[in-house]
């Protein structure tokens, strides 16, 4: 069990939905095994619809539920992408560095996120298969420019040989945690009956500047070499 983990039987301090989208076959279901059950899956199918799963963390003494929402990539399934948006408070664009066509439509990836998510969702620029560095179609400084301009943050990863996975997910849960530390002196009537932050829905959430030296960055201490 990784030391980032605590025990579920633990009280849920928080509960951040982050969902995942790009192009099919990029990596985002093999990312989320990876993830949420240290897996790696060779011979994985295309996802149908959408699925889940979760992971509990310890941020800064608080435990943190991270529900991961995967969506097919494939055309036939935007239909979902209204739902699947609602409430979520951060968001990975994977793509996959072999493939420039999947990087190509990042862009229009993000259209659609900022179209139907919370205009302050966070978000992250995610370059999967760093393992398949020689086969590279995307040069990892397109990426860092490309998130830099959209004020987005970057990493490379490789499902395959868990590189950068849990760091990638870290940061961005992260990130969520120290906007919703920020809200912590809401007015009543940005809380529900029982005291807790409409925040944790992704309906009101307020993104202060965010930390410049993580905008548009591979993050030295985690870049892929």
């Amino acid at each position: 069990m990784s030391s980032l983990q605590r025990d579920f039987n633990q009280t849920i301090d928080y509960v951040f939905k982050v969902v995942l989208i790009g192009d099919s076959a990029v990596g985002k279901s093999q990312l989320l095994a990876r993830f949420a059950r240290n897996e790696f899956n060779i011979d994985s199918k295309a996802t149908i619809g959408v699925e889940f799963q979760t992971k509990t963390l310890l941020i800064d003494h608080k435990t943190v539920k991270a529900q991961v929402w995967d969506t097919a990539g494939q055309e036939r399934y935007q239909a979902v992408s209204s739902a699947y948006y609602r409430g979520a408070v951060g968001a990975m664009l994977v793509y996959d560095i072999t493939k420039r066509e999947s990087f190509d439509h990042v862009a229009r990836w993000l259209e659609e996120l900022r179209g139907l998510a919370d205009k302050n969702i966070v978000m992250m620029l995610v370059g999967n298969k760093s393992d398949l560095a020689s086969l590279r179609a995307v040069p990892i400084e397109d990426a860092k420019e490309f998130a830099q301009r959209e004020n987005l943050f970057f990493m490379e990863t490789s499902a395959l040989e868990a590189t950068n996975v849990e760091s990638a997910f870290l940061t961005i849960l992260t990130q969520i945690y120290r906007i919703i530390g920020k809200k912590n002196l809401l007015p009543n009537d940005e809380q529900d009956s029982a005291g807790n932050s409409s925040l944790l829905t992704g309906t009101k959430i307020t993104v202060p500047q965010q930390d410049p030296e993580f905008k548009g960055k591979s993050f030295s201490c985690c870049a892929s070499p």
